[in-house]
C-alpha cells in the first residue's frame, strides 16, 4: 500500500497501513512546510530546508532595507513570500526583492544573500539548473528539465 505525501508524512508514516510511503518536498522542504508546528509549538517535521535561491545585493539605498537580484520570476509566490535567515522580506517585485536585515550595517552590495522559497516545486520549475553545495562548495549541479511539465 503506498501514499503519504510531504504534507501528511507525519500521520500517516507511524499508521501501520502503508508498506511504501511517497513524500515528495521533505528532500527540499520550503518555508510554508517550516511553518507547521504541532500544539506543543515544536516543528511537525523533523526534516530541514536546504534548497534556496542565491541571490546578490544590489542596492542599499533605502534606508535598512537591502535590494537583490531574485524576485518573482525565480522564486514559486503561491505559498507566500520567501524567508531568509537574517532579516525580514519586504517585499517581492518581478526580478528584485526587498530585504529587511536585522543587522543592515552588514550587508554591501555585491554580497550574497540565500531566500528560502515558501514553496519549492514551482520555485524548481522555474530554473534550468540545480547546484549542489556543502555549506559554501558546489559538489554537482544537477540539469532540470521540466518542458512540457
Amino acid at each position: 500500500m503506498t501514499g503519504a505525501g510531504t504534507g501528511t508524512y507525519p500521520i500517516e508514516a507511524g499508521s501501520g497501513v502503508y508498506t511504501e510511503l511517497q513524500p515528495g518536498s521533505y528532500i527540499f522542504m520550503d518555508a510554508d512546510y517550516g511553518r507547521n508546528m504541532g500544539t506543543d509549538g515544536t516543528p511537525v517535521h523533523e526534516f530541514q530546508q536546504s534548497l534556496f535561491v542565491l541571490a546578490t545585493v544590489m542596492s542599499r539605498a533605502l534606508p535598512g532595507r537591502a535590494v537583490v537580484d531574485a524576485g518573482l520570476k525565480s522564486l514559486g509566490m503561491d505559498h507566500g513570500d520567501p524567508s531568509w535567515d537574517r532579516g525580514d522580506v519586504f517585499f517581492c517585485s518581478d526580478e528584485h526583492t526587498t530585504l529587511a536585515p536585522h543587522e543592515f550595517g552588514d550587508w554591501s552590495v555585491g554580497d550574497r544573500v540565500r531566500l528560502y522559497p515558501a514553496h519549492v516545486d514551482p520555485t524548481v520549475a522555474k530554473h534550468e539548473q540545480m547546484w549542489l553545495v556543502d555549506g559554501d562548495t558546489i559538489v554537482d549541479r544537477w540539469p532540470i528539465d521540466l518542458r512540457h511539465w
